[in-house]
């Protein structure tokens, strides 16, 4: 049940309607915000990965992680739009991935301040790669809207898939394993 929830969910946010017709710019700015972080694995991994820790700390950190990831991840949107220059965006998004995934597998509880500041930073990151990468032509409000939601659904799938797991700490740990290898391999690409 739960898997063909997250598929279901998965193709109704891939699924774009035929834009051959006038009047569809507002979907396009909304699909296409959906799309950016679907689209790549490394925006993928880091923001389940998000929920994942949200599930590791569980309570507050539930919403608090995910608030503040997305909430930075949209300040860091706007910088990409207006042409700020972020160093190291690449490398801020592949250290997400592998320190995100390193947190899951060791399973420690954190303070929830100190999570919520550190996937906020990376959130940054994540955020001007979609801002930066705005359509010509798309509105920038519902962009930033679409890559909000995409985000939003990301970090729920973690934390259901971490919420189911709590009781096998095993699959929860080979599952952050996984990620922080495919971040040093990204990161290394």
């Amino acid at each position: 049940m739960f898997t063909r929830s997250i598929a279901t969910t998965l193709l109704l946010v891939a699924a774009t309607p035929a834009l051959a017709h006038t009047g569809h710019d507002t979907a396009f700015g909304l699909l296409a915000g959906m799309a950016h972080p679907m689209g790549g694995l490394d925006h993928v991994l880091a923001m389940v990965s998000v929920g994942l820790f949200a599930a590791v700390l569980g309570g507050r950190a539930l919403w608090a992680l995910p608030m503040s990831f997305v909430g930075m991840m949209l300040v860091g949107g706007a910088l990409g739009m207006t042409g700020v220059t972020v160093p190291a965006v690449e490398f801020g998004i592949a250290l997400s991935i592998v320190v995100l995934g390193a947190i899951v597998t060791w399973g420690r509880q954190w303070p929830i301040q100190a999570a919520s500041a550190l996937v906020g930073v990376f959130a940054v990151f994540h955020g001007y790669a979609h801002g930066a990468e705005l359509p010509a032509g798309a509105d920038a409000v519902l962009y930033s809207f679409g890559f909000a939601l995409a985000t939003a659904l990301l970090h729920g799938a973690g934390i259901a898939a971490g919420r189911l797991t709590l009781g096998r700490a095993g699959i929860l740990r080979l599952a952050g394993a996984a990620v922080t290898v495919t971040g040093i391999v990204i990161a290394l690409g």
